[in-house]
């Protein structure tokens, strides 16, 4: 089965009967609901984040809960829990669904909560955030990790902060779904997004490096996420000594490089073959990449193996 993006996967019917945690409570999939007038529904106000579960637990825990209390703090969101609190309400999630090995996604999120009234105005709301743990069990297609993706540059960019700050991890994702359709519908399986001044940001959901002369290359992360796997893979390098750098570059130099990948917490590193109908370096997964695939999934392994489920 091909890829068509980086979070394609491959069904499992255990998911039909997963239980949902809804503020507390465990829920089948089909009764999993909010009302129709929480902020995240009405307006997308609230924030998430992505984990990776190995080996029953979810790794680099701490820095995606950092993300998750930045981006509240940014959007002036009360949470509701503390730290601890959230970390024992995953790993009860995981255990009502007997998800203790790998293979296993998270998608965590908070809204703002029910509003008094259909209206942005924060002050509209009615009650506490509403917290949704949502644990599938999920893995990429091996298509994804093996064979990699074509990317294809949109015409949507990346935001300024000062506009729509590409730091927030907010529960409105209209810019990246614009370009996500921009992407597919020229072919591509997923966008390429450049910054205001026309280089080389991101891509709509994943982090997009390049390798030239074995050298690795990302941007210099003004204009996207705060990427915790960008960073891990970053970590990687240095610790391994490949050469790494966060800097600005064109598209010229990036339909020239010898390799090219993009990171995401699902899937990892993902090999790019293809952007805008040129083919990158040989068009099959090179050498560093399938090297950084096998660091960063030793890089997961030592990060669970400490954890302990609370």
């Amino acid at each position: 089965m091909a890829a068509h993006g980086t979070h394609d996967f491959a069904e499992d019917p255990r998911n039909a009967e997963i239980l949902i945690n809804v503020n507390g409570s465990l829920v089948p999939r089909a009764q999993a609901v909010v009302s129709v007038f929480d902020a995240g529904f009405v307006l997308g106000d609230g924030v998430w984040e992505g984990l990776r579960v190995a080996d029953g637990h979810p790794a680099f825990l701490e820095q995606h809960l950092d993300r998750l209390w930045e981006g509240a703090a940014a959007i002036l969101l009360d949470i509701g829990r503390t730290r601890e609190q959230l970390t024992a309400e995953i790993y009860r999630t995981l255990a009502a669904n007997q998800m203790s090995g790998d293979g296993v996604h998270i998608r965590l999120m908070v809204t703002r909560g029910p509003k008094t009234t259909p209206y942005q105005d924060p002050r509209m709301t009615a009650g506490p955030a509403t917290l949704v743990i949502i644990a599938e069990h999920k893995d990429p297609l091996p298509a994804t990790v093996v064979d990699g993706l074509s990317l294809f540059t949109v015409h949507v960019r990346r935001s300024n902060p000062d506009m729509l700050d590409p730091k927030l991890n907010a529960h409105s994702k209209l810019t990246d779904i614009t370009a996500c359709i921009q992407a597919f519908t020229a072919g591509a399986d997923e966008a390429l997004m450049l910054d205001p001044d026309g280089f080389v940001a991101t891509c709509n959901s994943t982090h997009f490096f390049v390798v030239r002369a074995g050298a690795v290359w990302t941007s210099s992360g003004k204009y996207c996420l705060g990427g915790i796997t960008r960073g891990n893979v970053l970590r990687v390098c240095r610790d391994n000594d490949i050469p790494s750098e966060e800097r600005t570059f064109s598209l010229t130099e990036v339909y020239s490089a010898d390799e090219a990948f993009v990171t995401g917490t699902f899937a990892g590193v993902v090999p790019v073959h293809t952007i805008d109908g040129r083919r990158i370096g040989s068009g099959a997964r090179g050498p560093v990449v399938q090297r950084l695939q096998q660091l960063y999934g030793e890089f997961v392994r030592a990060d669970v193996a400490a954890r302990v489920a609370p």
